[in-house]
């Protein structure tokens, strides 16, 4: 079993080509996106592994809609019961009501895009509880403060646990190759810049990124020193 504890009631799960978060409280377990198509199994596992039942899972956060993030959350909403939660730009595309706009691709990010991309098949629709937007507060069992980090896609959100010392960017953040960087296949570059800034203005230890390795220790430092290398 592939699965790491980041710190204490967090643990990471890659899932191919991403990342999901299990976020694990007395009250329940939330899980930060859900992988691709067909990770479902993976998630099961991983649950089961830290013996945690199915429906424990109290909550899912989507991070964004596209489909290596969302593209398993129909069905493990649909086993566990859990509610989903999704930032209010992007909901529709998570419903499936119409279809997200494509990223705009660098040349370098075309190259890369192709190969990371090759075999990903398309997100089910899924429901959406709840609709969030920037400095809502979730009850996950610790206060997590929503930020609405557009850029990436329109309603991309970033969770913050002030009291974990803890932020999870989603994509518009990364870690590639021990250096942390701009996400690459945004729909608005300038605007993903802006909201990396933003996150890296918080005071944080802990930065979980939806690609690549987190930063333990010292972790706003190394987000003010992102570099993007697909620009």
């Amino acid at each position: 079993m592939d699965l790491r504890e980041v710190l204490p009631g967090l643990h990471l799960l890659p899932l191919g080509i991403s990342n999901a978060y299990l976020w694990r409280a007395a009250e329940g377990v939330t899980l930060i996106d859900t992988g691709p198509p067909g990770s479902g199994p993976a998630i099961r596992a991983a649950l089961q592994h830290l013996g945690v039942p199915p429906e424990e899972v109290h909550h899912i956060v989507l991070t964004h809609f596209h489909d290596d993030h969302a593209g398993s959350a129909a069905d493990v909403a649909s086993w566990s019961g859990a509610r989903v939660i999704a930032g209010a730009g992007d909901a529709a595309f998570v419903r499936g009501e119409q279809p997200g706009p494509p990223p705009a691709f660098t040349r370098a990010e075309q190259q890369l895009h192709a190969v990371v991309a090759a075999d990903l098949q398309p997100a089910s629709a899924c429901r959406v509880d709840r609709e969030v937007t920037d400095q809502e507060v979730l009850d996950l069992g610790e206060e997590a403060v929503v930020l609405s980090v557009p850029g990436h896609t329109p309603g991309s959100i970033a969770l913050h646990l002030p009291a974990a010392g803890l932020l999870l960017t989603g994509d518009t953040i990364a870690e590639h190759r021990g250096q942390v960087v701009l996400g690459p296949f945004n729909i608005d570059r300038d605007a993903a810049w802006r909201s990396l800034q933003h996150l890296a203005d918080l005071d944080v230890e802990v930065a979980c990124f939806g690609h690549g390795q987190p930063v333990v220790g010292s972790a706003s430092s190394a987000l003010r020193r992102a570099t993007d290398p697909f620009g």
